[in-house]
């Protein structure tokens, strides 16, 4: 649970500092405006680019972990619950 607060305290750090910095970002000259469609896209692109990444992770291990412990794997071998074919059930 602690990691998982840590977690979430480093994503929204992650979120609000760049919030942050384009609010108070505002230019002396009134010539000069924030793009809003332009920051809207720059945060989506980055967004959508760690959500991929962190998709092809869990994807990859997800992969990796059906394959590893398959019951065809050639290394797998029977639990002691499968060998004496005791499941602790009702009969």
């Amino acid at each position: 649970m602690r990691n998982l607060l840590g977690l979430f305290l480093v994503l929204a750090i992650l979120v609000v500092i760049p919030s942050v910095d384009h609010v108070f970002a505002q230019a002396d000259e009134p010539a000069k405006y924030i793009d809003r469609r332009v920051l809207i896209w720059n945060l989506f692109f980055k967004l959508m680019t760690v959500a991929f990444t962190v998709g092809a992770v869990v994807s990859g291990t997800l992969i990796w972990i059906v394959w590893r412990f398959r019951e065809t794997h050639p290394q797998a071998k029977p639990t002691e619950y499968e060998k004496s074919d005791t499941w602790g059930g009702p009969a």
